[in-house]
């Protein structure tokens, strides 16, 4: 099977030369995801409302290619500060259930536009 590109406008529009995620097998691999509302594209305020985004559009990305949040297996959280990952764990407990997916967390020093958080996904999406 070839891989296939997933693109919504639903969520924003990638920042440089990558797809929004990209399919393969039923894995969906879905690019780093930061708090731009893709209406506006303006980035939410705060580390809360950013985080809130971030979810919502990973979410639009996975729903495009016929999924869930229910179908990620592994979330990679970005921060620019760790002071926000009890935060995100807060959020996280609202959007996903149990079984959660794997997840790192990993403190950088910046993130594109100036983001507090980035978020990029892998899920598999039963494809019968």
């Amino acid at each position: 099977m070839s891989r296939k590109i997933i693109s919504t406008t639903r969520a924003p529009e990638a920042l440089g030369p990558y797809s929004q995620a990209v399919m393969h097998s039923g894995t969906l691999f879905v690019s780093g995801q930061i708090g731009l509302n893709p209406r506006t594209a303006l980035m939410a305020e705060g580390i809360e409302a950013q985080a809130i985004q971030v979810i919502d559009n990973l979410e639009a990305v996975i729903q495009t290619a016929g999924g869930s949040l229910a179908d990620i297996v592994k979330l990679t959280v970005y921060l620019t500060d760790l002071i926000h990952f009890q935060l995100i764990n807060q959020i996280m407990k609202q959007r996903f259930t149990e079984p959660y997916p794997a997840r790192a967390a990993i403190g950088v020093a910046a993130l594109p536009k100036d983001a507090l958080v980035e978020i990029d996904a892998i899920a598999f999406i039963d494809q019968d």
